[in-house]
């Protein structure tokens, strides 16, 4: 069976992590803007709240994992209504590849906890990345039913690990592990659009083909024949499934790609229309454009005059 969760996340092209541990005791609370990168949180004892901006809250027990895939804007606090701190002025460096250990003191109960932001390539979150919910909560029953996940969280808990030799190393690594569990496990248990598109035996064939043969000279009658579909059915399903047309989306997957190519590698850009699937210079040209709402050259040329910047773009069509 294909690796479709692997394909899917393989083009976010994980960069680092920043992680950090907490004890804090009540009153106390943190609240973070959108982040650009996923963000986890695992209680390792006691129990805190996710506040969220429409003023909901859940709470997270000793146990419990949160994973927000997008990095949306939450809280965490003792409680509903506990005024809160913006990371920032806690936390002002949170670079990738560094770790860090927080304490906040009080006089109500505790909670320690960890919280681990994973940065990765934005041009690669594709639309199926897109539609997974802004929040998802896997509770104690859930992870124990996943044992390297479980396992590996209990052994990222466990006290005195950040004194071992390579510990740092070992942690961003293994956080990274963690996310990816953590979405298959939400994928396989949860009733959201993009695991209904992963469980699809036709749709998940081509999106499979997307993903992994992008560059191959694909029609709507060829995905729908590696779908096994009829053209009908398969752009129906998949729109219904996907959010989008099968057209657009393998845009999406190609001009991704090649934005990638402009941006991190040295390879001649009059190659790369054709490693990303389209016959003509002019085609891919005008689809990047469109995509992009700057012409190759002046993508690559901005894209490394500011490293720093983010460049991502608004994923207009980009052709059918």
């Amino acid at each position: 069976m294909p690796d479709l969760l692997g394909e899917l996340l393989a083009p976010l092209r994980l960069q680092g992590v920043f992680f950090s541990r907490w004890s804090a005791r009540a009153p106390w609370g943190v609240r973070s803007e959108d982040e650009h990168c996923a963000v986890l949180h695992y209680v390792v004892g006691g129990e805190c709240q996710v506040l969220l901006p429409g003023g909901g809250s859940v709470v997270l027990r000793a146990g419990d994992l949160a994973v927000f895939p997008r990095g949306a804007a939450h809280a965490l606090a003792d409680a509903p209504g506990t005024p809160t701190v913006l990371l920032d002025q806690v936390i002002p460096d949170r670079k990738a590849g560094t770790h860090t250990v927080r304490e906040i003191t009080g006089p109500g109960a505790a909670v320690v906890f960890l919280c681990a932001g994973l940065h990765y390539d934005e041009l690669g979150d594709s639309p199926l990345y897109r539609a997974l919910p802004a929040m998802i909560i896997l509770d104690r029953d859930m992870l124990r039913a996943e044992p390297l996940l479980d396992h590996t969280l209990r052994g990222l808990a466990a006290e005195g690990q950040d004194e071992e030799p390579g510990a740092g190393l070992v942690a961003l690594r293994a956080f990274e592990m963690v996310f990816v569990l953590a979405l298959r496990t939400a994928l396989r248990n949860l009733d959201v659009p993009t695991a209904r598109a992963l469980r699809h035996p036709g749709v998940s064939r081509a999106l499979f083909a997307m993903y992994t043969r992008y560059h191959e000279s694909w029609t709507i009658e060829s995905l729908a024949r590696e779908a096994g579909m009829s053209r009908s059915v398969f752009s129906a399903a998949f729109h219904e499934l996907v959010g989008d047309s099968p057209g657009r989306h393998l845009a999406g997957r190609r001009m991704s790609e090649a934005a990638h190519l402009l941006r991190h590698t040295s390879v001649p850009q009059a190659t790369i229309p054709e490693l990303v699937g389209y016959g003509t210079p002019v085609g891919f040209h005008l689809a990047f454009r469109r995509w992009s709402g700057m012409t190759p050259a002046e993508y690559r040329r901005t894209s490394r005059s500011e490293p720093q910047a983010r460049h991502v773009p608004g994923r207009q069509d980009a052709g059918r």
